[in-house]
């Protein structure tokens, strides 16, 4: 991998920021491709470094927006016989560069750790600090009285959530949001309004569903909406029969293992809406296409530019046969 490439990754994963690796691990001679080969695709669909001819960019941009969108990592082959290469576990898409050859393609997706906010300095935010941790999460403790001595493992220690820069930061992180109360009757009601502002994928709430009814209560009297409210979890954690502060730790994470899953296959079983580039036979993502050309009323998609400008000049030469005038 070259320097440029390395340096740009390190630089990505310092800022926070997902990015995908994509790296040629096999080819057949004509293409232009080595194997080692490698690019980087930011967030945003910038290609940088080099994978074989300009051809192959649209489509490994493409399945690196599918892998950052399902955080899992797929090995493409972009063949010049899809049919005859087809492999159980190989997603096989047509070869578009004029030159031909195969390449295969590992797309690694490279995402931010998820970040764990723990809003108290309970013995519950503590086991979960150093649980958590260990699990490879990035983890915020929040609380007037933390410190680094009691969260030692924490990547960040915030004595003042109050403030629009915290909330703010919180937000713009790329990864997974979580956040879990456990201020154990101390500042409760504002420990749960600030880690609803922050907007996480899970929130959790240690306490006993008498004390959270009144909390709750309370909230809602304060203006928290109603669809806020029911996206709390309490009790907070999988029920597993839990005691003490480490299992309840234990538990929470469990939960939040498991909703995280949950999310992942709903991405992935969501349709997926693709036609066919009627110059290459490419299939193209209907969502986000970059490449649209109207013809009679129809929507046409594309790979790239070059295959839409060639349908431009002459729509008939790639339409079935009595299409050209009636689509």
């Amino acid at each position: 991998m070259k320097a440029d490439i390395l340096s740009l990754a390190s630089d990505l994963t310092a800022r926070g920021e997902p990015f995908v690796l994509v790296t040629v691990v096999r080819r057949e001679a004509p293409s232009s491709a080595s194997v080692g080969d490698t690019a980087l695709i930011t967030s945003g669909g910038t290609f940088h470094g080099w994978l074989g001819g300009s051809c192959t960019q649209p489509t490994a941009i493409r399945e690196a927006m599918r892998a950052l969108e399902d955080g899992s990592p797929r090995l493409v082959a972009l063949s010049s016989d899809p049919d005859r290469d087809n492999r159980p576990g190989v997603v096989v898409l047509p070869m578009t560069c004029h030159s031909g050859g195969n390449v295969d393609l590992y797309v690694e997706p490279v995402l931010p750790a998820p970040r764990l906010y723990l809003f108290g300095a309970s013995p519950t935010s503590r086991a979960l600090s150093r649980l958590a941790h260990v699990l490879g999460y990035a983890v915020e403790a929040v609380d007037e009285l933390a410190d680094q001595a009691s969260f030692p493992e924490a990547d960040r220690v915030v004595t003042n959530p109050d403030t629009d820069e915290f909330i703010q930061r919180a937000r713009k992180h790329r990864g997974r949001i979580l956040a879990v109360v456990a201020t154990l009757g101390d500042n409760d009601l504002e420990a749960i309004r600030t880690a609803a502002s922050i907007a996480p994928e899970y929130l959790g709430v240690v306490a006993s569903r008498k004390r959270f009814a009144v909390l709750k209560d309370s909230l809602h009297s304060s203006g928290m909406s109603a669809t806020d409210l029911d996206k709390i979890e309490n009790p907070a954690g999988l029920n597993l029969g839990a005691t003490g502060p480490e299992e309840i730790a234990l538990s929470i994470l469990a939960a939040i293992i498991q909703q995280g899953r949950s999310v992942r296959e709903a991405k992935e079983s969501a349709e997926c809406v693709e036609e066919l580039d009627p110059v290459c036979g490419m299939k193209v993502s209907v969502v986000g296409a970059r490449h649209i050309h109207e013809e009679n009323g129809h929507s046409f998609y594309f790979c790239c530019g070059g295959c839409r400008d060639k349908f431009r000049s002459d729509p008939g030469s790639y339409l079935p046969a009595g299409e050209g005038s009636s689509i």
